[in-house]
């Protein structure tokens, strides 16, 4: 007989199947993603059923939805009955069950799926409201209850998860007072489950864990709320609240007493009117704070011209824009060590949340443009006043330099990665 350790906040959710929808809500580190992946795996191991997993981008299965449930699997001792198969990604069981993984960002590929019973949303705020509506239309089969699984961790109330799930008060639409939830942390509404949790709640964590999360509190409220509160609410306009200024020769002074930097530099290409911009940073890891010591900021100027300004930087290691691979090209062929930084559909509002993760941003005061740029940097707003997390006041071609220099690099591991490689987030 199989036993396996579970949170008890989630041993109920684990075998409830009398609902269309399952809404899951939670911080950083509550376990929700590994509970709906040890959910699934149980239901089909007992009835032959198709399920379908999605993200808003495909290729992130991969290291998130898949390995976990391969994890699992393993852990179960039943990896020599059920196959995971990596290309494509499929999990397929010994009863005919199997689980498949589509992303929003190709829909052409859900077109042909058929007899679907089960849909597994994860990060669905990340997904848009007419791919929700687009994947209801996919849940379908001729005799078997259909189920639908949606886990997020929290956003502003402007996004759609929010609005269909509780309320919309600029459409005078209600369902459910997120409040109410948060009390009660688990609530039966028409025909949704909700379920709310936090790090708490998941007591497989070392405490050292929950004392990151704590830290948020201090120096960046918006993020503590969603990561260790688990809650809704509206975003801070502010985009960097950490962020602060240095004379230069303090910066640099800080910079020599880190134990092992983490050296990094970004640029973003600019041509007429935008600005070629070059970051240097540098980061120290343990502390979690980035220190900004240089930049190059110039427009209406050529590539010639600027690779004639930055020669000195050729040895150093440059990560790009990637929509300007003749660029790149151009800078390597010039003698630079110059590569393009990961884009992708939702890369934005990913990076933005990377930097967010930062303790303390300490910029040099030699680097005027930058601070001008990112100092009082704010989100951007629609009609109703909801925050654009991926949009801001102005365009910061210095934070689009930031990101790129960041590209392969992760402040730390508040999402699970690293802390254990149980019960995940």
């Amino acid at each position: 007989m199989m036993e396996k350790e579970v949170n008890p906040r989630f041993r109920d959710f684990l075998f409830d199947w009398s609902q269309k929808f399952y809404f899951l809500v939670g911080g950083y580190g509550s376990s929700k993603s590994y509970h709906v992946a040890l959910k699934l795996i149980l239901k089909l191991l007992q009835e032959k059923r198709t399920a379908l997993v999605v993200r808003e981008v495909y290729d992130t299965h991969r290291d998130s939805t898949f390995s976990l449930l391969e994890e699992i699997i393993t852990d179960l001792g039943l990896d020599h009955k059920i196959r995971c198969v990596s290309s494509p990604m499929q999990i397929r069981f010994p009863n005919g069950s199997k689980i498949i993984f589509k992303g929003m960002d190709k829909p052409a590929k859900l077109k042909s799926i058929n007899n679907v019973s089960i849909v597994w949303v994860e990060e669905c705020s990340e997904v848009k409201y007419d791919g929700f509506k687009e994947l209801l239309g996919r849940l379908r089969h001729p005799t078997l209850k259909l189920h639908m699984i949606l886990s997020t961790n929290p956003v502003s109330k402007g996004n759609w998860s929010y609005k269909h799930f509780f309320k919309d008060e600029a459409n005078q639409f209600f369902v459910l007072d997120d409040d109410e939830l948060y009390k009660k942390k688990t609530i039966i509404k028409n025909n949704t489950y909700y379920h709310h949790s936090t790090a708490d709640d998941n007591l497989f964590l070392p405490e050292s864990y929950i004392e990151q999360l704590e830290d948020l509190k201090s120096h960046d409220p918006d993020l503590y709320r969603i990561a260790r509160k688990g809650r809704f609410g509206v975003n801070g306009k502010l985009v960097l609240p950490q962020f602060e200024v240095m004379e230069h020769e303090k910066v640099m002074n800080a910079i020599r007493a880190i134990d092992r930097p983490i050296l990094k530099n970004g640029m973003d290409f600019g041509f007429v009117d935008s600005y070629n911009a070059l970051v240097r940073m540098a980061i120290d890891h343990k502390e979690k704070i980035l220190y900004i010591y240089w930049q190059y900021y110039k427009n209406d100027t050529t590539d010639d011209k600027t690779a004639e300004d930055l020669k000195d930087l050729k040895r150093v290691l440059i990560k790009a824009d990637s929509a300007e691979p003749k660029t790149i090209r151009y800078f390597r062929q010039q003698g630079f060590r110059m590569k393009a930084a990961k884009k992708f559909q939702g890369s934005r509002l990913q990076y933005t949340k990377k930097v967010k993760r930062f303790k303390k941003i300490i910029c040099s005061d030699q680097c005027p443009d930058v601070i001008r740029e990112l100092k009082d940097l704010t989100f951007a707003v629609d009609k109703d006043g909801n925050v654009i997390e991926d949009e801001f006041n102005i365009d910061p071609h210095t934070f689009s330099a930031i990101w790129y220099g960041l590209d392969d690099y992760e402040v730390s591991s508040l999402k699970g990665h690293g802390v254990t490689r149980r019960f995940r987030d």
